[in-house]
């Protein structure tokens, strides 16, 4: 079974703790941004309202952002970041787990960043077809993604423990995660009509396994 991993704390419970003011200003228009994304559609929040919610002026805004985006970007990371810390789905499959469980692993933590509710990953979802500006953003942070599943995959290569379908270890990884994220972000034609995730999880599990490890669902290794 996937596991889920809540991602709704607010920002300043994932920050560290702060101790100089202009540290202390720009975790305030991050905090401010996160706050607004669960009231109003990104499209509608202007620098004004993150400054004045943050209690910082103009001027203190950009000085550490250059726009709203910007700041976007920065909690996209950040929320992402500690959504793979506190499932670690990106990180390399140690000796004693098995490739089933290293691609369970991999499509739970997936699974809880689509699935956590997060605002700012709710907001990105919603705009992207809308806002070629965040769809850049998602696709900077998918390409960090992708390149640490890379590094991992063919490490294994090397180390003999994993026998992709493909040569083009990229190409591959890059396929599998955006069928990933295209299911969990809801996409109609990724599911049925019941719109039963938790068999897309499965399938995403077993392509997963297959695709990378060159395994059958069901097989450990």
């Amino acid at each position: 079974m996937v596991g889920r991993v809540s991602t709704s704390a607010t920002y300043r419970d994932q920050a560290a703790p702060v101790t100089r003011r202009g540290t202390r200003q720009r975790r305030a228009i991050l905090q401010a941004l996160h706050e607004l994304l669960r009231e109003q559609p990104f499209a509608e929040i202007a620098v004004s309202t993150i400054s004045e919610r943050a209690g910082v002026g103009r001027s203190a805004f950009y000085f550490y952002f250059d726009s709203k985006y910007s700041v976007l970007a920065q909690l996209l990371a950040d929320v992402t970041d500690a959504l793979d810390e506190r499932t670690q789905a990106l990180a390399p499959r140690s000796r004693d787990e098995s490739p089933a469980d290293a691609a369970k692993r991999l499509v739970g933590g997936a699974a809880a960043a689509f699935g956590g509710n997060d605002p700012v990953i709710t907001a990105c979802v919603l705009a992207r077809h809308t806002d070629s500006k965040i769809q850049e953003l998602l696709t900077q942070q998918s390409d960090r993604v992708v390149d640490r599943i890379v590094a991992a995959v063919n490490d294994e290569i090397k180390a003999g423990t994993a026998h992709p379908i493909s040569d083009d270890i990229p190409a591959l990884v890059r396929t599998l995660a955006t069928t990933t994220a295209l299911m969990l972000s809801g996409e109609t034609f990724f599911l049925d009509r019941d719109r039963d995730l938790q068999r897309g999880l499965r399938v995403l599990e077993r392509l997963w396994l297959s695709a990378v490890w060159g395994e059958r669902g069901g097989e450990q290794g």
